[in-house]
């Protein structure tokens, strides 16, 4: 009889054990993002109860937030996605291996080929029509400065070089070693007819926090897809109408 009681006790205590692993959430997310969002998430619940307002209560939810995304490890956004994080899998953003980011957009201007590669091949336009970029400028043969806004409005820099080149079809450049964002990118100008061509923009990056970086950046609306996607119109406005319109509804050339 007491070996029967026993038997289920601990019939018991593995179902109870089975049923507490089946109830908590998979952790997916890298150690990286969990120092990330503890840190991040701590920081904007004191802000926000600071504030005593009910948009600091707002913040201060927002900071729980992602306090238990960093305690539990689990992001239900990553379930969503199919995204494992923390071993380096993932159907759309997570490059196996490293923790960055990649996006991949286009557009379709008309204009040439040829006039759009010369004036994206002078990098120093680009802040025209990125609004995350305050300043490119050229430092030697094939090789510039990039100052570019990050989380926050702070201000992130580093050296790039180019490394491929082909007039009127693809310009790829990546940065220097020692830079504060390990980054990479390529614009490809494929005509479409009918001085039509088609802007296809690849970019990759390890922001400087890594993921967790990434993730902080989109709570403050600085998503790297929606950044990029934006400025291609942007992009293809001041190429086929010479100006680009502000949020104001006004335009600058």
């Amino acid at each position: 009889m007491v070996a029967v009681t026993s038997s289920s006790t601990r019939a018991g205590e593995l179902t109870r054990s089975s049923s507490q692993r089946m109830n908590s959430p998979r952790v997916n997310i890298s150690e990286l993002e969990r120092w990330g969002s503890l840190i991040g998430g701590g920081a904007l619940a004191v802000l926000g109860l600071s504030r005593g307002t009910l948009g600091g209560l707002a913040l201060a939810g927002l900071g729980g937030a992602l306090l238990y995304r960093g305690v539990s490890g689990h992001s239900s956004i990553y379930h969503a996605l199919g995204i494992d994080a923390a071993r380096g899998r993932g159907r759309n953003t997570v490059i196996p291996g490293q923790q960055g980011v990649r996006v991949e957009e286009c557009v379709t201007v008309n204009r040439p080929a040829s006039d759009l590669y010369q004036f994206w091949r002078h990098f120093e336009n680009l802040p025209r029509f990125m609004a995350y970029l305050e300043e490119v400028r050229t430092t030697g043969p094939g090789q510039s400065h990039w100052v570019a806004k990050g989380p926050m409005d702070v201000a992130v820099e580093w050296d790039a070089e180019i490394i491929v080149n082909r007039p009127n079809e693809a310009i790829s450049w990546r940065s220097l070693d020692g830079s504060e964002v390990d980054t990479s990118g390529s614009v490809h100008f494929k005509p479409r007819g009918d001085s039509r061509t088609e802007i296809r923009v690849n970019l990759k990056y390890d922001p400087p926090a890594g993921k967790a970086g990434a993730v902080i950046a989109k709570i403050f609306c600085r998503d790297a897809g929606t950044e990029i996607r934006e400025s291609l119109q942007q992009f293809k406005q001041l190429m086929e109408e010479g100006a680009v319109a502000t949020t104001a509804g006004q335009a600058h050339a």
